[in-house]
């Protein structure tokens, strides 16, 4: 055998043992936990997985598990990991434009509304949308469902404490989306940090929801769900769409990230596009 044939059977059976120890570090923490990533994006859980390997200082996935197994302050740290927490107020502005030409017109017409934020993270984006709605003058009829796994990130959502230095880039999306007001009007500044308005919680509900292991909880006129289809393999985003089909009303809006599609599953033929580029869709 060459030399470079050599090289590449060797980095074959190393992808085919990291693989194997990948696989029993994720089945290991669902079954103590009940945390189930085992059905996660794999280029996207090895990349966390070995971030957490090297910040552990350690040499391999099994030496990870041992650790993680032994040390619940280490599985702590690696399940935060996996925990998605990239977000922003307004973020995509053009998105909240064209809920509100698009969505927005039709929750007018309904008695009470319902929306699902599901994998809320820190509760950026929910805040956004209960601006909105009160900018709209749907707030007092609505009811927001702010949902993820992460205990701690529920617990940044719900105190709704952000960083000052982070508003200058909030403020820009909040004009650039359609705002209506001083966006100062919904904060007030506590040393070097923001506190959301109390308004902005009184009609959202923030709970612990797994879309890998949980059920529906309820019916929603609008779910949102961005940016983190993405993170799951195929067969996983196809069990997550079908808990949101079925927890959407008739005629409801389904909102997935610019980066994800419905397009290859089941469910493409079950909702008119209302927005290609925003990924709105609404169901049939």
């Amino acid at each position: 055998m060459s030399k470079i044939n050599q090289i590449e059977s060797d980095v074959k059976n190393i992808s085919k043992l990291e693989k194997l120890e990948i696989e029993f570090l994720l089945e290991g923490i669902f079954r103590v936990c009940g945390y189930d990533f085992r059905e996660y994006n794999f280029p996207s859980i090895r990349r966390r997985i070995w971030h957490r390997v090297q910040a552990e200082r350690l040499n391999t996935v099994s030496g990870l598990q041992e650790k993680v197994f032994h040390d619940p302050t280490c599985m702590h740290r690696l399940i935060m990991d996996f925990s998605i927490q990239v977000t922003e107020m307004f973020r995509d502005p053009e998105f909240f434009i064209s809920f509100r030409r698009n969505v927005i017109p039709c929750l007018k017409e309904l008695p009470y509304v319902r929306i699902w934020h599901a994998g809320c993270s820190t509760g950026e984006e929910v805040y956004s949308m209960a601006i909105l709605l009160l900018e709209e003058g749907l707030y007092d009829k609505s009811r927001l469902y702010a949902t993820d796994f992460n205990e701690e990130a529920l617990e940044k959502a719900k105190k709704g404490i952000v960083s000052l230095e982070k508003m200058k880039t909030y403020t820009n999306n909040y004009l650039r989306a359609g705002g209506k007001q001083p966006f100062s009007k919904y904060y007030s500044v506590i040393g070097d940090e923001v506190i959301f308005d109390n308004i902005l919680r009184r009609n959202t509900v923030f709970a612990q929801h797994n879309l890998v292991t949980d059920r529906s909880f309820n019916e929603f006129n609008v779910i949102v769900c961005r940016n983190v289809l993405i993170y799951f393999n195929k067969d996983l985003q196809n069990k997550a769409h079908s808990l949101f089909f079925d927890s959407l009303s008739s005629a409801g809006f389904f909102i997935i990230g610019k980066k994800e599609s419905i397009d290859f599953g089941p469910y493409k033929q079950k909702y008119t596009e209302l927005d290609k580029i925003e990924k709105i869709y609404k169901k049939i």
